[in-house]
């Protein structure tokens, strides 16, 4: 973790100005689910208070839920987005394929505003960021890492919704982006494995990353949208593929019995 990445606060509102220092680098998705925080020794020394004074502010912000501490192991930000759904919704939307439809429905119109507006608010550092995401995609998609490249993806969907300034729309985008990680209910493999995919899919992050870098914001959305499309597109395919080659398997079989 950045050693500036606190500032000294004032001495007649020690607590309340660390608590409001760290509240606000989780807002803004500065820290993020699972970052450990410095020690107290350090954190004191960042903030030039008291160790005790530190002490109070974790306590406080561990009782409202935004810090965890893991016994030996140190002070975490806690779980603060959440699952977008319970495991019971989960289960059901897994046995219901409109749901997949509608998620990368929902994608395709949210995406396309956090790369419009990530076109018009972006800053050199979020520039630079997404520049150094461009190119890590670009090294693993010639060493077909397709892991690391799938990994990569989304990174870089979340570096565009950071780059949007917009914190409602980067959280809600977050706990989105969870159900691609955890393969909730929809396999990326599905379109990663489909044939030439992998190098339209880095074209689209391509356009994505050219448009924001430029500040054009139409162009931006329009590149956001056809890359959902696209996914979209792929997914029909394979799972169209995947039902004839069932029936073939099955025509098979039962001829080969006869």
């Amino acid at each position: 973790m950045s050693a500036d990445l606190f500032h000294r606060v004032n001495h007649a509102r020690t607590a309340d100005e660390v608590c409001a220092q760290i509240e606000a680098l989780v807002l803004e998705g500065v820290l993020r689910v699972g970052d450990k925080l410095p020690g107290e020794r350090d954190l004191a020394h960042q903030f030039n208070i008291s160790r005790p004074i530190v002490r109070e502010a974790l306590k406080n912000l561990e009782e409202r839920g935004l810090l965890c501490t893991r016994h030996g192991g140190g002070t975490f930000i806690a779980d603060v987005i959440g699952d977008v759904f319970s495991k019971t919704m989960l289960e059901l939307i897994a046995d219901h394929p409109k749901a997949t439809d509608d998620y990368l429905e929902y994608r395709r119109e949210v995406e396309a505003i956090a790369a419009e507006m990530a076109a018009r608010r972006a800053t050199d550092d979020d520039k630079a960021l997404l520049t150094s995401i461009m190119t890590r995609m670009e090294a693993a998609h010639g060493k077909e890492d397709i892991a690391d490249e799938a990994a990569l993806d989304v990174e870089f969907h979340q570096a565009v919704s950071e780059a949007a300034h917009n914190v409602i729309l980067m959280h809600t985008l977050r706990s989105c982006y969870r159900l691609l990680t955890n393969g909730s209910f929809f396999s990326r493999s599905l379109v990663y494995g489909y044939p030439g995919a992998r190098d339209q899919l880095l074209g689209q992050h391509r356009a994505v990353f050219e448009a924001i870098m430029a500040g054009d914001g139409p162009a931006a959305r329009r590149a956001a949208q056809a890359h959902i499309v696209f996914v979209e597109q792929c997914k029909r395919d394979a799972e169209r593929a995947k039902a004839w080659q069932t029936v073939s398997r099955l025509r098979r079989a039962h001829r080969s019995a006869v």
